[in-house]
């Protein structure tokens, strides 16, 4: 395999400084769903944890690296999840945490952001421009900025998740990560690709945040100028282009989905598996339901990776998706 960012070696290390509530998360074959969607599916759920996503991965590796240097300060853009689990890892070691978010972003992110007793800013913009804001701050205060998926950290962390799923017998035939920035897909994609190079690793976004998609496959950054998708957590318009050049060598293909099968997905998880899901985890399902034919017969692994979500945008998205039948 070609070189990333990464380092297999660091993916191990950084299991020993992550908060062990964050590791060896479920990972099951969920039989209920196999009906619906014609091929073997083994769930990774990373919505089992304090902050109910994958994101403390990571923050548990930066705030491990800046704890014992006096009164460290660091300030990060989060479209919600990633300032959770920031301010939680940065909580328990006398951190001062800064998050810089959308106003627009979903309010319940928004209120543990709080609760969690980081600093909040809001922006009257999107997530893109909330990354500006937080860099502008860093620059303005001295303190570190951590960018997910930038900092090679945020990425080793999420690459724990891939540790877990490749000691796991029978093998995959093919993993399908959520990708937005690129933390959890281009590190997922690292281990798998280094220790189980015959299984397939696809990247999810959806049609209306196509970014990191549409970069992937023309080999270089292609920016949009806006977003429309109800998946906040992969919502972004400007990929980053170290991140870029670790999933060209990790991914094997970047699927587009559409907004209803998004819904659909977030249905067949309550309904078949008793998950509540944000959009952005069910882009797997999401993917399978849109190429039955692909995935007819192989045993396929997703990673439920966040369940922070509004629950009257939730309740009106699942009663909007079809049904799918018994």
């Amino acid at each position: 395999m070609r070189e990333t960012r990464l380092d297999t070696a660091r993916v191990r290390a950084a299991r020993q400084v992550i908060d062990p509530v964050f590791l060896d998360t479920p990972l099951y074959r969920c039989e209920a769903l196999e009906p619906h969607l014609g091929c073997a599916v083994s769930v990774k759920l990373e919505t089992a944890n304090p902050v109910r996503s994958f994101k403390a991965r990571g923050t548990e590796v930066v705030a491990s690296l800046l704890a014992g240097g006096g009164s460290p300060a660091v300030v990060c853009a989060s479209a919600g999840n990633l300032g959770q689990a920031l301010a939680w890892s940065g909580r328990g070691r006398g951190i001062d945490v800064t998050v810089v978010a959308s106003r627009f972003a979903p309010a319940a992110k928004l209120d543990r952001i709080r609760a969690l007793e980081a600093g909040l800013e809001l922006v009257d913009g999107d997530f893109d421009m909330a990354r500006e804001r937080a860099a502008a701050i860093a620059r303005h205060d001295g303190i570190r900025l951590v960018e997910d998926s930038l900092d090679i950290e945020t990425c080793e962390g999420a690459a724990t998740i891939g540790l877990e799923l490749v000691r796991t017998a029978p093998p995959f035939d093919a993993v399908l990560i959520a990708l937005g920035g690129g933390a959890l897909a281009t590190g997922v994609g690292h281990v798998v690709k280094a220790l189980a190079p015959g299984v397939e690793v696809i990247c999810v976004q959806p049609l209306g945040a196509p970014a990191m998609t549409l970069s992937w496959r023309r080999r270089r950054v292609v920016t949009t100028d806006s977003t429309d998708t109800i998946a906040d957590g992969v919502a972004g318009r400007c990929p980053l282009p170290a991140v870029l050049d670790d999933l060209l060598v990790v991914a094997d293909d970047a699927v587009l989905v559409r907004e209803a099968s998004i819904m659909a997905g977030m249905r067949l998880l309550l309904d078949h598996a008793g998950l509540v899901v944000e959009p952005s985890a069910a882009l797997g399902i999401a993917a399978i339901l849109e190429d039955r034919d692909r995935f007819a017969g192989r045993h396929v692994a997703t990673v439920v990776c966040g369940g922070n979500v509004d629950m009257d945008a939730y309740r009106r998205w699942v009663g909007a998706a079809p049904s799918l039948g018994s």
